[in-house]
């Protein structure tokens, strides 16, 4: 989508330049006139707060530096200064009550960003703030302090009121702020506390992880006096009674010359030596010992090693591509799956490295994309880096700070990635932009970080490359309508044809087996056959657990969750009943609560009872599953995922995850064995995101040398996206889907707002939903609802649903979202619904 951006742009004109680290971010000081500042707190407040400046700290005030403020009776903060003013406001301000930081912790373009989301997407900066800045950065007087044991207990480098903070966190091992300003006797604290985070004396609980990784690790040098051969010969010659000092100093040389910097850690563990042996020969002068400050991610050798070739028909698209951004900020590429779209984002990567531009890489999901990361750290080593929310915080504010100062030119990362600080910013690559997991759900902001990318980028000048072999409706019409470049790639890399797709019919099944067929005879006879020849297999199957029902078979009854209108899937592996919303597990009923009989039928089938029933059939291979019950820690899924590349996996059972950036050579055969179960929900979205999961899932099949093989099971044969997935034909599809959207005024024809009343009182959330409802519809004419979604009650809270559509026009749109904003105060404002939760969600997926 594309927005206009004149409104904002005037707003921030005077704040952004071509270069952000050239601009003047100082204000001018004039020490005569009274100054206030405009401070963004990350809060849920609907608006930004002023505060006057006292003229001690006028000389420090920059846009984008932290403010420390009081917001309410005497609660702290630290927000982020938006803006410098001489007018005075028509009400009193309270004093800021320091700056935390000498230079600004964001550019003009992130608070730019940060404000077009909170007007788009119809919630707050403060929102905006929680969202983009690290942990770290946001400070609270409810921010509890955690000391870490990893700085010991010599605090002979701190001064006095770091030693008192210290002392107190070594006793009682965390503080409030409101407690380290009873210890400390400085009146505002957050500088003090900033410093000792930075010494590492202490960090915030928030960044808490399972494993802290130490900051500083201690290098062993060579005393420069034996740094002549005849030196060192001669010193070796002395060594006759110590043979296992001789082993670590000649393991010392050898890991010198081999790898240049000796780490501690690293020389006694190769070495097999001891921290003794160590010592002796530092006690002789021979070693010394220098402690340095290290990066906490490791990283690899910047190199830049480009040197593959393209096809022909990516030749044309690269080709095609550039010319389409001589035109337009935008281009979408839409490539068969196979096609070879990462080597053309990679030569667009490479042309804006070698400008000194930055590039951000956005991928749906960041655990889920092991294989495209070591491939983009194949020929861009130590240029490239990676940001996600597995990380800790400490680790993201090292990223940050480094994105910030232009050091890292190349950023890979999920949507957060959206929010950090790039100095130049040139190009970001969008991969599978049709991906709903572009979408934040909840908490606010809900933004969409492919949209909000193409406003990021137009604040830069720079380019925005989509990507996908199943574009959404949206960017594909885009692309149709000449917003958006569009350029093709129609054949697969190397020359291999899409898979072959032949659908099952599950009912002829059924009636054999009298019950909901897992694995057909079809499909079973060609993993056998795929097996015998050395292949790999893929099942596919978007439900995970073992049952996703459990019903009796007296009475009918069906154990539900407690706090959410769900039925609750059954789980082998911890043998318990889980809800898959609230997250909370009951365990497995012996006999039925209603009529006592212990007569349980298993209903319906998920990726758990799959494995079990391949493991099975096949006891003399290799089975494994991917879900998140499988995969959880870090690693897990790259562990799992080198392991089906290393062909140390047979077959592979999954749900989505196995679709999402898989490559693998010997993958022939693909079985999607519930196509019904991805047709059949109640949304206007449920074909377009069928076709997608089945196209994308099937594409997994014959990307090298054979072609694949794709079968799916089906009851509904005559299903209009079943012929389409068949045919691989996405154009046909976009056609048939396009007519059904603008019969009935879907997107890409109209805008959607979908406003959400939760609360704990039923009575209380009908009775509300109607009057919103009411009062909305004297200005909206499109309004559907209110109605209950499918899933009425989530963690104990009752939910109804109101959808207004809307035409898509900017301006009109802009004040359309301040009438539904007005309307939604004016029911929070009676008494009585003063207590109910209303979201309104913009652009719902």
């Amino acid at each position: 989508m594309l927005y206009s951006l004149s409104g904002t742009l005037n707003i921030f004109a005077v704040m952004i330049n071509e270069n952000p680290a050239d601009q003047n971010l100082f204000y001018e000081k004039d020490e005569t006139t009274s100054t206030w500042l405009e401070v963004i707190l990350p809060l849920a407040i609907p608006k930004t707060y002023t505060y006057s400046v006292p003229k001690n700290l006028l000389r420090k005030i920059k846009i984008g530096c932290r403010a420390e403020v009081v917001f309410g009776k005497n609660k702290k903060y630290s927000g982020i200064i938006k803006s410098i003013t001489h007018e005075k406001p028509s009400y009193s301000t309270k004093d800021i009550l320091n700056v935390i930081d000498d230079e600004p912790v964001i550019y003009p373009q992130q608070l730019m960003l940060w404000k077009w989301i909170s007007d788009y997407y119809m919630c707050s900066e403060g929102e905006v703030m929680a969202a983009a800045l690290p942990t770290h950065l946001k400070l609270s007087s409810e921010t509890i302090l955690i000391y870490n044991e990893e700085y010991g207990e010599d605090f002979s480098d701190l001064d006095n009121e770091e030693y008192l903070v210290a002392e107190a966190l070594l006793i009682k091992k965390e503080l409030k702020i409101s407690e380290v300003q009873q210890v400390s006797s400085m009146v505002h604290v957050y500088p003090l506390i900033k410093k000792m985070i930075d010494k590492r004396v202490c960090f915030v609980w928030e960044s808490l992880s399972d494993k802290f990784k130490e900051k500083k690790e201690n290098f062993i040098l060579l005393n420069p006096q034996f740094s002549s051969d005849e030196q060192l010969n001669k010193l070796m010659d002395e060594f006759g009674r110590a043979p296992k000092q001789l082993e670590l100093l000649l393991s010392f040389l050898h890991f010198s010359k081999t790898e240049g910097e000796v780490s501690q850690v690293k020389l006694l563990k190769k070495s097999g030596a001891s921290a003794a042996q160590l010592k002796s020969l530092v006690d002789k002068n021979i070693l010394f010992v220098e402690r340095r400050n290290t990066d906490r991610l490791p990283s690899l050798p910047r190199k830049m090693d480009v040197d593959f070739k393209l096809n022909d028909s990516q030749q044309k698209a690269l080709h095609e591509i550039n010319t389409a951004f001589e035109k337009k900020e935008v281009c979408l590429l839409h490539g068969i799956t196979s096609s070879g779209k990462t080597q053309l984002y990679i030569k667009q990567i490479e042309k804006m490295e070698a400008e000194g531009k930055q590039v951000l890489y956005l991928l749906p999901e960041i655990t889920l994309t092991a294989q495209i990361i070591r491939r983009l750290q194949f020929y861009f080593g130590g240029n490239i880096a990676i940001y996600h929310s597995k990380f800790n915080n400490n680790e993201r504010i090292e990223i940050w700070n480094k994105i910030k100062t232009g050091e890292l030119k190349i950023i890979l990362g999920a949507r957060s990635a959206l929010f950090l600080p790039f100095k130049n910013l040139g190009l970001i690559v969008i991969d599978e932009e049709h991906d709903p997991s572009f979408k934040q759900q909840d908490p606010a902001p809900r933004y969409n970080a492919r949209d909000a990318a193409v406003y990021y980028a137009s604040l830069f000048n720079a380019k925005v490359l989509m990507g996908s072999a199943t574009p959404s409706l949206e960017s594909y019409y885009n692309a149709q309508k000449n917003k958006y470049g569009l350029v093709t790639l129609t054949e697969r890399f190397g020359g291999t044809q899409l898979p072959e797709i032949k659908i099952i019919d599950t009912k002829t099944v059924a009636a054999s087996k009298k019950g909901k067929v897992m694995i057909s005879p079809q499909l079973k006879a060609e993993i056998e056959a795929a097996l015998q020849h050395d292949k790999q297999v893929i099942l596919f199957q978007n439900r995970r657990g073992y049952a996703p029902l459990l019903i009796c078979g007296t009475c009918g009854f069906i154990p539900h969750c407690e706090n959410c209108s769900v039925t609750l899937t059954l789980h082998k592996y911890s043998n318990k009943l889980h809800c898959h919303y609230c997250g909370n597990t009951y365990p497995k009923p012996v006999a039925c609560p209603a009529c006592g009989s212990v007569n349980w039928m298993e209903k319906n089938f998920g990726t758990e009872k799959i494995e079990e029933e391949l493991t099975e059939d096949f006891p003399n291979n290799r089975i494994a599953r991917m879900d998140v019950d499988a995969v959880k820690g870090k690693n897990a899924h790259d562990t799992l995922i080198k392991l089906f590349e290393q062909h140390r996996i047979d077959i592979l059972a999954g749900t989505q995850m196995v679709v999402k950036g898989l490559d693998f050579e010997k993958v022939s055969l693909v079985g999607i064995l519930d196509a019904d179960g991805l047709l059949s929900f109640a949304d206007f979205r449920v074909n377009e995101r069928a076709f997608q999961l089945m196209e994308q899932v099937s594409g997994r099949a014959g990307r090298k040398l054979e072609r694949g093989l794709v079968l799916i099971q089906a009851s509904k044969l005559d299903h209009p996206v079943l012929l389409f997935v068949q045919q691989h034909d996405y154009e046909k599809f976009y056609e048939y889907e396009l007519a059904m959207r603008n019969q009935f005024f879907y997107p890409p024809f109209s805008r959607l707002i979908r406003i959400v009343i939760k609360h704990s009182v039923k009575e209380l959330v009908f009775e509300a939903a109607d009057v919103l409802a009411n009062s909305l519809k004297k200005d909206f004419e499109n309004l559907v609802g209110p109605a209950a979604p499918v899933v009425n009650r989530v963690r104990n809270k009752y939910l109804m649903e109101i959808m207004i559509k809307l035409q898509k026009d900017a301006v009109q749109l802009q004040s359309q979202k301040k009438v539904i904003r007005n309307h939604i105060d004016l029911l929070k404002s009676e008494k009585k619904f003063k207590s109910i939760l209303v979201i309104a969600d913009v652009d719902p997926l």
